[in-house]
């Protein structure tokens, strides 16, 4: 099966009960081993990119990142455009529980769209790259004021085999608690989906805001590549 159709065969549902139960779900075996290594392969091709981050020169961690520019490749495109009529509607039903008043359109392109009305029409999907001691400090990818609160990470190496360490780190800031930390080590070719910044959960009184960062554990061997997938363009 192609992309679009190992997408459309996911079940959704499970997906959306995990989004609402927890700020995340893992999709197994979307992307192929030949598609993995296509993409990590493709990392030194200079012109698929707009622009490259060395991590630690910003106080971001230690790796590298590049962001793609458009038009984006084939796998990268068809991964964003069909997921996010997915979990629309689940970002729309966390806005209406806590009552912000937002309304993300269904398609990705009705999305694209909106953000360029806000002059944001930079691509963000991007692929990074970690070595022994690479880590991702904790963050939340924003980039302008018109953004989606999921977003999704692809692993293109096997954990346990390709490397140790690197594992994906969720941070739960609970109020007046302490935070919680979920670890999380998808397999190669795994979908991982998350809130950018922000989940409802339902208390005693009705839904409250729960922020979240993610970030990824320092690597002890081996060499880490991830498809991070944005939906919203930046400015």
């Amino acid at each position: 099966m192609d992309i679009p159709q190992k997408v459309q065969q996911t079940n959704w549902q499970v997906v959306t009960d995990s989004m609402h139960d927890k700020g995340y779900a893992i999709v197994p075996g979307i992307l192929d081993e030949a598609e993995c290594d296509n993409l990590v392969n493709q990392y030194p091709e200079e012109g698929i990119y707009r622009k490259t981050i060395q991590m630690e020169h910003h106080g971001y961690g230690l790796g590298q990142y590049k962001y793609y520019s458009y038009p984006l490749p084939a796998v990268v495109q068809q991964l964003r455009e069909h997921v996010y009529p997915h979990i629309a509607p689940v970002a729309n039903k966390w806005m209406e529980v806590l009552g912000i008043e937002k309304n993300f359109p269904p398609t990705l392109a009705e999305l694209t769209a909106l953000c360029n009305e806000h002059d944001q029409n930079r691509p963000t999907p991007l692929i990074l790259k970690y070595g022994v001691g690479g880590y991702n400090a904790l963050h939340q990818d924003l980039y302008g004021e018109v953004f989606f609160p999921m977003q999704m990470v692809v692993c293109l190496n096997q954990p346990g085999e390709d490397y140790t360490g690197g594992e994906f780190v969720l941070v739960e800031q609970r109020p007046r608690m302490q935070s919680k930390a979920i670890v999380l080590n998808p397999n190669k070719g795994d979908i991982l989906l998350f809130t950018t910044n922000f989940r409802p959960v339902k208390g005693t009184r009705g839904y409250y805001r729960v922020n979240m960062k993610h970030g990824v554990s320092e690597l002890t061997s081996g060499e880490r590549h991830t498809l991070g997938i944005i939906f919203h363009d930046a400015s």
